[in-house]
């Protein structure tokens, strides 16, 4: 740890310091709190996610049992063409977002595949739709989550240790220095009164010293 050094022109950096700290920290506070909403706004996202992709699991478990018949091979009708994931900045953080998801259907016949087969492609394609979305969601939540804690940390770190240190730096070469300053008032006016003492006494002060 670096000692403080007592003088005035530590104690003007100190000052112009703390006075930095005190205008950024109402910035990272409104961070923090935008982050929050954010991050809410990402919660529900996900959530919503979830409960869509759980739906059509649900609804395909439901209406389509017969997908275990090993005999009608319907796995690859439906497959992922395309994905356009983009970034955008949100409180200056970026966090991806599905921009373009193009799916595509393996044509087949009617007459070759049981009728089911027409609920089990729509579905399908929900279901890869709202997959991709949740693992989306998930990341930008992860990276929302991420940089509400740094900001956190760091308003932490000019409100209760920055802010406090500095404040306490000032007032204690404050203190130093009006010390000194008292002092040298004390000793001029020593001095001064030295002058004015008559020789003869002088001579005395010094044989009794």
């Amino acid at each position: 740890m670096t000692s403080l050094t007592l003088s005035k022109s530590t104690l003007n950096r100190e000052k112009q310091n703390l006075k930095a700290y005190n205008r950024y920290l109402p910035a990272l506070e409104l961070k923090r709190q935008q982050l929050l909403v954010e991050l809410q706004k990402a919660e529900i996202a996900i959530e919503e996610a979830e409960q869509k992709l759980g739906n059509v699991l649900e609804q395909v478990a439901r209406e389509l049992p017969m997908l275990s018949r090993k005999d009608v091979d319907v796995e690859p009708l439906v497959k992922i063409e395309k994905t356009e994931i983009r970034e955008e900045n949100i409180v200056g953080t970026r966090v991806p977002i599905l921009h373009e998801l193009k799916l595509r259907v393996i044509p087949y016949s009617d007459l070759a595949m049981p009728h089911w087969v027409d609920m089990y492609v729509e579905l399908m394609q929900q279901a890869l739709t709202w997959q991709l979305e949740h693992h989306i969601r998930k990341e930008r939540l992860e990276k929302l989550a991420k940089a509400s804690q740094t900001t956190a940390q760091r308003v932490n770190l000019f409100s209760k240790v920055l802010i406090p240190k500095g404040k306490k730096n000032i007032q204690k070469i404050q203190i130093y220095l009006s010390d000194q300053d008292r002092a040298s008032i004390i000793n001029a006016k020593l001095a001064k009164a030295r002058g004015h003492i008559k020789p003869n006494y002088r001579e005395q002060l010094q044989v009794h010293s």
